[in-house]
């Protein structure tokens, strides 16, 4: 049984409390403050408008949570103190790519001459999650089973419903704007560690590629690290939501680990059944329904969460990760941020509001909502 280590990586927005809007050029005080009190857990982003947190490697959910807590407070606390405030959103309800700044730096330039407009309209943020898994073919074998579930997840932690101040009719608008970068998506099959490294080796032969950091996959094996990395969440407003998150997909991995060791495996379903599940994820978020690939019927949301609690129950109590795992439950009652920020933006709208006073207050929302869920530290 794989360790199952937890790391997570969290993206997050500056933004002015007067006009709401993003902060495209933040004093370099504010970076030089986090890093003061978090070290190299803390990083700057491709835009100067966006700041990382990743924790530690952690044994289990628990540290998670007190390692999240802890970062998310001293960087709202942070940006407090230099006049800004911070969001958990994956895009901003109404700010314009074209008038942010990107980050100097070699690795900035180089991404900015790489990529060219397609990684200078990147103003999107998400929440990657590492797994501890030590051998390299369980890393390639795992990756093609749990890719079914990948969409669950993306449902679950939806919070981008707006872009450049309109209404996408999406939860999840990020993914569409970041699937304009090359290798991203779905991953492929693999049959063994070897032939995906023969095929990343390929790729850097060609010249297109430096090395495996340059797979953006929804899903992928960590060029630095011993983990399985999922990366198509949206980042979470509520700090609850993410927990739930990670532990959904620790206890996943520990079920499929449990199957492998008995020569046993997920049904491997081709990428474009499960492509279909992530559109609907993107689309709809919780509030729809999804393809059940063994029946070939569309099932709601909840039905299948449910399904997916069940199974992994025993997983979720050897890992001691029940409470955040039934929190996707709450998540689905309550609705993820997409469905709060839509709501809030429908109702400011009743009051008379016009768009752009709205969406104001679709971004108090985020504020208020980011800062929630984080207990005092001791």
């Amino acid at each position: 049984m794989p360790a199952l280590t937890l790391g997570v990586e969290e993206e997050y927005l500056l933004v002015d409390p007067e006009s709401r809007d993003l902060v495209a050029e933040p004093t370099p005080d504010f970076l030089r403050d986090c890093k003061d009190r978090l070290g190299d857990y803390v990083t700057p982003e491709f835009l100067r408008c966006q700041v990382e947190v990743g924790t530690p490697v952690c044994a289990d959910i628990s540290e998670v949570r007190h390692h999240l807590t802890a970062l998310r407070r001293c960087i709202i606390a942070s940006a407090e103190r230099h006049g800004m405030r911070l969001i958990a959103a994956s895009t901003h309800p109404f700010a314009q790519w074209g008038r942010q700044k990107h980050t100097d730096g070699p690795r900035y330039k180089v991404l900015d001459e790489d990529m060219g407009g397609a990684i200078r309209r990147m103003l999107i943020c998400g929440m990657h999650v590492h797994a501890g898994i030590e051998n390299p073919d369980a890393r390639i074998d795992l990756m093609n089973q749990m890719r079914y579930f990948l969409p669950h997840l993306l449902a679950l932690s939806t919070s981008s419903p707006f872009w450049g101040g309109h209404n996408m009719a999406m939860r999840c608008a990020r993914l569409g704007i970041f699937d304009s970068m090359p290798r991203t998506g779905i991953p492929d099959r693999y049959e063994s560690w070897g032939e995906y490294e023969r095929m990343i080796e390929k790729l850097v032969s060609a010249g297109v590629i430096d090395d495996s950091s340059k797979i953006w996959w929804d899903m992928r094996p960590s060029s630095k690290f011993p983990t399985l990395e999922m990366r198509i969440t949206d980042v979470c407003t509520r700090l609850e939501d993410s927990l739930a998150i990670a532990a959904f997909y620790q206890c996943v991995l520990r079920m499929l680990s449990r199957m492998r060791q008995r020569n046993m495996r997920w049904r491997i379903y081709p990428r474009i059944m499960i492509e279909e599940n992530r559109w609907r994820a993107q689309r709809y978020g919780v509030t729809k329904s999804m393809i059940d690939l063994g029946r070939g019927d569309c099932v709601p949301f909840p039905a299948l969460i449910e399904e997916a609690i069940e199974l992994v129950d025993e997983d979720a109590r050897a890992l001691g990760c029940q409470k955040e795992l039934h929190h996707a439950r709450t998540i689905i009652s309550r609705g993820t941020s997409a469905c709060r920020q839509l709501e809030t933006f429908a109702v400011a709208k009743s009051e008379g509001a016009d768009d752009h006073e709205a969406l104001q207050r679709v971004v108090d929302l985020l504020i208020n909502e980011t800062a929630a869920d984080l207990p005092s530290m001791n």
